[in-house]
């Protein structure tokens, strides 16, 4: 049994939550691996971040044998999604996470199950889409914005095959009558995907990834989108005819000298929730080396 206390933040140190929480072996790091963001995080994990993913806080583990607790508090931004984080920490983030590591058929794994409750400044949807109706004007949760909660839980599973493959889950759940307010306009999520070492066809420091995740929001949520309401990444104006967002992406990384490539291509169909638009196709590449 061992601890591991840590804290970080101040002027020169930043703390970024998803390196502690919901992490995974094979859909984690988008300088690595998958690069679409419900896939490298639960897409309803929306953890404590300014603009660029950053916050300040502090967090605790507890090891014991094949069990790990993980707790930590951390302060919200000012207002969702801005880069600046709230200076009075009067607006934060609790995170709990229990971790069970495994071994099945002799093969490493592990299943985690993660929970936040977020408190500050958000607009419920049905508020802000009946001020729209008074008004006239477009749906915009900044208009009707109080102190309280929000909370989400998600699972999260990796689980190697052999050494050359791996395979990985992750589900989650969000309360989906309040505004997001850090990372994704996802209220439930599901996705799944593997990733295979090149070592069988004679390229072993070559890696394919394939996955997927189906995501998709509450129906306060698709109403606040249809009166003209903006989230953080999504918004259209109108949304007559949702649907849920499907997203499909694989890659292929090579080494290429000291560098590592990486062909990236994701197919989504209804994005954004809008079965008006799409599908569509974005092809990607990456190089990346270290120092």
């Amino acid at each position: 049994m061992r601890w591991r206390i840590f804290a970080r933040g101040g002027l020169v140190c930043k703390f970024g939550v998803a390196d502690v929480f919901d992490t995974n072996k094979y859909a984690h790091d988008p300088r690595t691996d998958f690069m679409n963001w419900s896939l490298v995080d639960t897409g309803t994990f929306d953890y404590a971040a300014d603009a660029w993913g950053y916050t300040y806080g502090a967090a605790v583990e507890w090891y014991t044998g094949r069990w790990t607790l993980r707790g930590g508090l951390f302060d919200l931004s000012i207002v969702p999604n801005s880069s600046e984080l709230d200076p009075r920490f009067s607006q934060f983030q609790w995170i709990g996470e229990i971790e069970r590591r495994h071994e099945l058929w002799g093969q490493p794994g592990k299943i985690a199950v993660t929970g936040f409750l977020t408190r500050g400044r958000m607009g419920r949807f049905d508020d802000a889409v009946l001020l729209s109706n008074l008004t006239g004007q477009p749906a915009d949760t900044a208009a009707v914005r109080r102190y309280q909660s929000r909370t989400g839980i998600s699972f999260n599973a990796e689980q190697q095959v052999s050494p050359d493959i791996g395979v990985f889950a992750r589900a989650g759940w969000a309360r989906g009558d309040i505004e997001p307010y850090e990372f994704s306009d996802i209220d439930r999520t599901l996705a799944a995907g593997m990733t295979v070492s090149g070592k069988s066809w004679g390229r072993a420091d070559d890696t394919f990834g394939l996955a997927g995740v189906v995501n998709s929001i509450s129906g306060q949520h698709k109403a606040y989108l249809n009166a003209g309401g903006l989230g953080i990444l999504v918004g259209d104006g109108k949304l007559t005819n949702p649907g849920p967002e499907q997203i499909l992406e694989m890659y292929y990384s090579l080494p290429v000298q000291s560098w590592r490539l990486t062909f990236d291509y994701q197919f989504i169909a209804n994005p954004a929730y809008n079965r008006d638009r799409g599908p569509v196709s974005v092809i990607g590449t990456r190089l990346r080396t270290q120092f």
